[in-house]
């Protein structure tokens, strides 16, 4: 297929039943993991159909990597009881310690 201009190139592939399509004004993608996030910025997204299955090819312009901490509601009870602060107070202090319930408890205790 080398050598092959992009009109043939269309053409074979509907012959085959694939369709592309080119997303426009795509901002962002975000890939969220169990403790990241990537952030894919500006990206040139490409719908891909074949056999009624939808694939996504994602080239990005820019990528960045960030931490993620899930912090249950039962643990922010947890230290909003034990400590005896509000909900905001036990959020962020388990924000701080990275999820650690002691260490949380007792920083609020102190």
């Amino acid at each position: 297929m080398m050598g092959m201009n992009p009109r043939q190139m269309k053409k074979l592939m509907r012959q085959m039943g694939i369709k592309m399509e080119e997303l426009e004004g795509v901002r962002e993608v975000v890939i969220r993991l169990e403790n990241r996030e990537i952030i894919l910025r500006d990206p040139a997204v490409t719908v891909i159909t074949a056999q009624g299955e939808k694939s996504y090819q994602i080239v990005p312009g820019s990528e960045e990597v960030r931490q993620t901490l899930n912090i249950s509601e039962e643990d922010i009870k947890l230290v909003m009881e034990q400590a005896g602060v509000d909900y905001d107070t036990a959020r962020k202090a388990l924000e701080e310690t990275k999820g650690d319930l002691a260490e949380a408890i007792l920083k609020l205790q102190e």
